[in-house]
């Protein structure tokens, strides 16, 4: 296969994903300029130009023992020669604790290594997980407790951060957003353009990295608009459950001015009021929403 028919089938199986998942909460593309260049050098038949690795997320909801429902998420990056190297895929759900998680994402690898290298394989890896996805959950007897022994102090918080930067453009920048907050297990969502949005949130631990590694990076202007630290006192469920994202994703609108720099802020404005987040907007801008 060559260069150019992996790219193919890349692009293929994100669009029968896309049909089998239609809805934004199921699946999404993380990283909307890798997959922009992705089409790119199809259309061009040459890998030439290509620097960015498809990124996305696939959400399967599952029923577990006492009808709870409960997300699981596949984070997926497909290598440049995929599908002649096997995907990274990153399996995670609040109910899985680190010792689970890491054996399911060993054997869910063994599985795909042994049954589909070389071939597309992420809609088996969703099947996979949908079936065996509850035996690691349900394991140990004990899980809940497990799990609640696993959250750390500082992970009683949940803390969610709106980020403002003068400007975000630059290519490695929106690289480093997107694979931080998977690293670190961070919703929300970043607008590249003048100016910049980052929202993340998560554990108070992580999001702290996240600032961290961010505001070292070198630029005109960034600074944190507006933190919320959203506390566990035993009546408002989880920390987790408080999220207002889903996925960590780049969101790009409508853009207009000289230079095509400037989102379409109306359409900020509706995507943040869907959330429950409408209000931040004034927080940001100093006017309201509409």
């Amino acid at each position: 296969m060559t260069t150019i028919e992996q790219a193919e089938a890349q692009l293929s199986e994100l669009e029968l994903l896309a049909s089998m998942f239609p809805t934004e909460d199921e699946f999404v593309v993380n990283d909307q300029l890798a997959l922009a260049e992705l089409k790119d050098c199809i259309e061009k038949k040459t890998m030439e130009g290509r620097s960015s690795k498809i990124y996305f997320t696939v959400n399967i909801n599952l029923n577990i023992p006492e009808d709870t429902m409960v997300v699981v998420s596949l984070a997926c990056i497909l290598p440049f020669k995929y599908p002649a190297i096997l995907p990274e895929i990153t399996v995670r759900s609040v109910l899985l604790n680190r010792s689970q998680q890491t054996q399911l994402n060993t054997d869910l690898n063994a599985y795909l290594q042994k049954n589909y290298c070389g071939d597309v394989c992420i809609l088996n890896a969703t099947e996979w997980v949908r079936e065996h996805a509850c035996d690691y959950i349900t394991r140990d007897a004990t899980s809940s407790a497990a799990i609640e022994s696993t959250v750390q102090p500082l992970d009683l918080i949940l803390t969610r951060l709106w980020i403002y930067s003068h400007h975000i453009y630059n290519k490695y920048k929106r690289k480093n957003i997107l694979e931080w907050a998977k690293e670190l297990c961070l919703s929300g969502f970043s607008m590249p353009g003048k100016p910049g949005v980052v929202c993340v949130e998560g554990p108070q631990s992580a999001c702290e990295e996240f600032w961290s590694r961010l505001r070292k990076l070198n630029w005109k202007r960034i600074l944190i608009r507006h933190r919320e630290d959203i506390p566990f006192d035993g009546t408002n469920g989880k920390p987790e459950r408080q999220r207002k994202f889903s996925i960590f994703e780049e969101k790009v609108f409508s853009t207009h001015g000289a230079r095509g720099n400037h989102m379409d802020f109306g359409q900020l404005y509706q995507f943040l009021n869907a959330k429950g987040c409408g209000d931040v907007f004034q927080m940001y801008f100093g006017v309201e929403g509409q």
